[in-house]
């Protein structure tokens, strides 16, 4: 099971300063527990202020790093994961295609080559991730999301039409304790959340999600 935690610095109590330091508390948990993926998703950010952040967040990443190697995407910014040296870029549904990003990223050097996943809230929009290049889909809204309830949920049934694509696909929007598993069984990869990890014990939530 992949695990994608993103990030929300604006949901922890406190002044800026504040936010940014419970972020990197955070991050540094769930690197030490062993999740796979870290979204930066600071969207309120200034370009000086996301690259700063990153850096920060890559550097805790690396002094936290276990047996498990978690991995740095940053939303939607490929000139900024290019420029602090993230792992890769997660791109928005109406983003740049992943063909681009290939195409730029081994021109700054990078000879790793750029991880990407895409916000995709059809099976279209996987169907087409899939065609462009994208290592995985981030499929939204599974279920209906509390901050978000005007948002039209796919259910399992659109999950599981979603996973039959050719890419692996991370559930997201709704997912709990007690659904994860039910999404799993409908053929996703992984699960990607914001309040599930930002909000509990990041080592209970792995715990109970692998076992």
């Amino acid at each position: 099971m992949l695990l994608c935690y993103i990030t929300d610095r604006t949901r922890f109590p406190g002044d800026e300063q504040a936010r940014r330091r419970a972020l990197l508390e955070k991050i540094a948990e769930a690197t030490r527990c062993g999740v796979d993926l870290i979204q930066l998703r600071e969207k309120d950010l200034s370009s000086r202020e996301l690259e700063a952040l990153a850096r920060a967040a890559l550097y805790v990443i690396a002094e936290n790093s276990g047996r498990r190697l978690t991995r740095l995407l940053i939303n939607s910014r490929t000139d900024i994961a290019i420029a602090c040296g993230a792992d890769g870029v997660h791109l928005r549904s109406d983003d740049v295609s992943p063909v681009e990003v290939r195409k730029i990223w081994p021109q700054a050097g990078n000879s790793a080559g750029a991880l990407i996943s895409v916000a995709c809230h059809s099976v279209a929009n996987v169907a087409r991730a899939g065609a462009e290049g994208a290592d995985f889909a981030v499929f939204a809204p599974v279920f209906e999301k509390k901050d978000s309830p005007q948002a039209c949920a796919a259910g399992l049934d659109g999950l599981r039409e979603a996973c039959r694509q050719t890419i692996p696909v991370l559930a997201l929007g709704g997912i709990t304790l007690n659904n994860a598993r039910a999404c799993l069984d409908a053929g996703a990869a992984g699960i990607a959340a914001i309040r599930l990890l930002q909000e509990n014990d990041i080592a209970e939530v792995v715990q109970c999600l692998r076992g």
